[in-house]
């Protein structure tokens, strides 16, 4: 269960002294949160000074005294004037704070997550259910915003029940209390009452409702699960069209708002509980100081306006003790964000001390791509390539075949820095830039510009350059789309996805080239086309190529081989009875 115990504010403590005491904003925040708290303590203030007017203006009304009834309304208006303003600037500083904090926050968390493929790790050796988007796009915000908000409250609170508890003290001593034909007065009656109905009330509402945090917690986790496959089904929708698979998939989606339901009955009934509770707390609170007066009244030891003036006194100091009371469903909401946010950093932590741990492939400065002694595992310690050993120079070209399965894949995620189980060194040129092309390219959202120009950029090219290069692969049908903004990824095939990746070798001109399958969708003699347009283009680019067809040897000058058992073979390509490769000038 849940708890708010010393491990959940040491991690609140983990997650909130960043901001506030080691990044470059700390000084602009903690100014603006001093701003909200002197306007906090201005509106206790003036809270305070009402409350007293309570007294003067009921014992006028009490008195029929209509002039100094009006005269106490005019101050009441001089009172509530700088009131309202301070509320006004309370909420827009405390928002602007939010914002500020919720900003810095996302950048913390994209770097951590982006920061060297954790989030291709957290796929990799996680269930893939950690919903990181939730988590930076809406956890963040509730964070922000919760944690200020309840900290205000609290120090609102705190300054509501020094300021009113002295005055609530002193009413008591005009509290008679007629017994047993005597006139009693209790010190701090009233004080007494107060503190002892919020202790009840925090007690049981404590009780009450403290499932609904580990019920809070659940709930955003199957809402994430159940978007979380929504958006799959998007991203893989003629997939899932070819194969008709929307039954499955109804199916699917169903099971999983069938936690999401389920889960959300139960906080129903448990905020129902809660309710019953705190709405009855509520109502007796604002008849239970008038009860706890009126002997004295009725004794005529108080007029009606220390009634009122004793009401609006204990309402403050009692709302003040009355806080948890007030605030519990969103303590357990806010302590579930607290909880996911941890969870999530603990995940990419533990995803970087494995790869701390386990990746031992080195990434040293040379002249030429240089792998050696290079040892390639799965995740379950089993070795699909050992002590590897190969040199490639600029310019030259080197196929990796081998059955399905046999680490061909793997050996490129190695070569990419990527793939956290090995050991070795791979040397590549220090200034020297990589690219690398899955089988499936990735398309980021926004123009075919964007699309043609990512990862590194290409700036000051020109239009006529982008559409010569289009023509040269094959899509002159895209050359006049370029400002136009789609999902590409949708609106293209696999083969036309592949054929903008070789584009973008065009394009940006890298040294070293790593292709995964990036020509399985392509025809033969496209593929042929691709490959000797890269060679004649890029003259002194390194191709590094994975793939099953013989056709791809005459593009290639070496051949490595993988084997079972982590055996492999590197050679020379052969072509028996094939001339040589021919490139045709431009």
């Amino acid at each position: 269960m849940q708890q708010f115990n010393r491990a959940f504010f040491r991690d609140l403590w983990l997650l909130t002294k960043p901001y506030w005491w080691r990044s470059e904003e700390r000084w602009l925040a903690r100014g603006l949160f001093a701003l909200v708290v002197l306007l906090n303590l201005l509106m206790v203030f003036i809270s305070y000074r009402i409350t007293e007017w309570y007294n003067t203006f009921w014992n006028a009304l009490q008195r029929y005294d209509a002039p100094a009834a009006w005269h106490q309304l005019l101050i009441f208006a001089i009172l509530v004037t700088p009131y309202i303003i301070a509320a006004v600037y309370q909420t827009y500083l405390t928002q602007m704070l939010e914002i500020r904090w919720r900003r810095w926050l996302t950048e913390h968390y994209l770097d951590a997550w982006l920061d060297k493929g954790t989030f291709y790790h957290m796929q990799v050796l996680g269930d893939g259910t950690d919903n990181p988007d939730q988590r930076i796009s809406e956890d963040l915000a509730s964070f922000t915003s919760q944690t200020l908000n309840l900290v205000i409250g609290v120090l609102s609170s705190i300054t509501t029940l020094a300021a009113f508890v002295f005055m609530l003290w002193d009413l008591s001593s005009h509290v008679i209390i007629p017994w047993d034909g005597q006139r009693w007065i209790i010190p701090g009656y009233l004080v007494w009452a107060a503190l002892l109905y919020a202790i009840l009330g925090t007690v049981l509402t404590a009780w009450i409702g403290r499932p609904l945090i580990n019920l809070n917690f659940n709930q955003e986790r199957f809402q994430a699960d159940f978007r979380f496959s929504l958006v799959r089904l998007r991203e893989n929708s003629e997939s899932v069209a070819l194969y008709g698979g929307e039954t499955q998939e109804r199916q699917h989606f169903l099971n999983r708002f069938a936690s999401v339901f389920g889960n959300f009955w139960q906080i129903m009934k448990r905020t129902k509980r809660l309710n019953w509770w705190v709405s009855g707390y509520g109502q007796v609170a604002i008849i239970f100081p008038v009860l706890v007066s009126l002997p004295a009244y009725f004794a005529k030891a108080i007029p009606l306006g220390t009634i009122m003036q004793i009401s609006s006194a204990f309402g403050q100091v009692q709302g003040a003790l009355s806080f948890i009371v007030n605030s519990y469903t969103g303590l357990a909401s806010w302590h579930a964000v607290v909880d996911r946010l941890r969870f999530f950093e603990q995940a990419m932590h533990e995803v970087q001390v494995i790869r701390e741990t386990h990746y031992q492939i080195t990434r040293e400065d040379g002249s030429h791509l240089a792998v050696r002694h290079l040892n390639v595992r799965l995740p379950d310690g089993r070795e699909l390539i050992h002590d590897l050993d190969f040199t490639l120079e600029r310019g030259q070209r080197l196929l990796i075949m081998g059955p399905s399965g046999g680490g061909k894949s793997t050996l490129v995620r190695a070569l990419a820095g990527i793939w956290p189980f090995g050991e070795g060194a791979v040397q590549m040129p220090r200034n020297d830039r990589p690219l690398f092309l899955p089988q499936k390219p990735y398309l980021p959202l926004g123009t075919l510009r964007d699309v043609l120009v990512y990862p590194f950029g290409v700036p000051g090219v020109s239009d006529e350059s982008l559409r010569g290069i289009l023509l040269l692969c094959g899509m002159a049908s895209l050359a006049e789309r370029l400002d136009e903004a789609r999902l590409w990824a949708h609106v293209l095939s696999l083969g036309e996805q592949q054929r903008l990746a070789f584009a973008r070798i065009l394009l940006q001109k890298p040294q070293w080239v790593f292709m995964d399958e990036a020509t399985s969708a392509l025809d033969e003699p496209a593929e042929g086309r691709l490959y000797e347009m890269l060679i004649e283009e890029l003259p002194q680019t390194a191709i590094i190529s994975v793939g099953h067809r013989s056709s791809l040897l005459q593009y290639h000058e070496q051949r490595l081989e993988l084997l079972s058992e982590g055996r492999w073979r590197l050679g020379p390509v052969t072509l028996p009875g094939a001339p040589p490769l021919q490139v045709q000038p431009a």
